[in-house]
């Protein structure tokens, strides 16, 4: 199994060892609002990364926004999902094994940065203030 590297980001290393250690019962909701942890597999490293992301639902799948805040580049989980598609997602006590692939097609990503939106709303105003278009993950049941 590969070695956890945690995030040298604080406030996400906090948010993602309060979430586990508690099994999903506590550090579900940033600002009020639910969060998931996605584990995925980093690029270079090979370790085992977390991320705490806003919880978009779309029926049994999940929204992926690799907003960064509206920064002028990706964050580098980011590059991870595209090397290696593979996941896992804890929503509070439920841990499920996903896919990902980033959405390309214009209309299907519309639909889905809508149902984005309404969920964090703050996700317009970073696509307003970058020049990149913030690329926009769905993550479907493995298998």
């Amino acid at each position: 199994m590969a070695e956890y590297i945690p995030s040298p980001t604080e406030w996400v290393r906090n948010q993602v060892e309060l979430y586990e250690s508690s099994g999903g019962t506590e550090g579900t909701s940033l600002n009020g609002l639910a969060v998931i942890i996605v584990t995925n597999k980093g690029r270079k490293t090979g370790a085992i990364r977390k991320t705490p992301l806003m919880r978009v639902a779309d029926g049994d799948n999940y929204v992926l926004v690799a907003s960064r805040g509206g920064a002028p580049t990706n964050p580098v989980w980011y590059y991870n999902l595209q090397a290696d598609p593979n996941v896992e997602i804890r929503d509070g006590v439920d841990v499920h094994s996903m896919k990902v692939r980033e959405v390309e097609d214009s209309a299907e990503r519309q639909r889905l940065w809508d149902i984005a939106v309404e969920a964090f709303p703050p996700y317009q105003e970073y696509q307003d203030k970058t020049d990149r278009s913030i690329p926009v993950f769905i993550a479907e049941p493995a298998g």
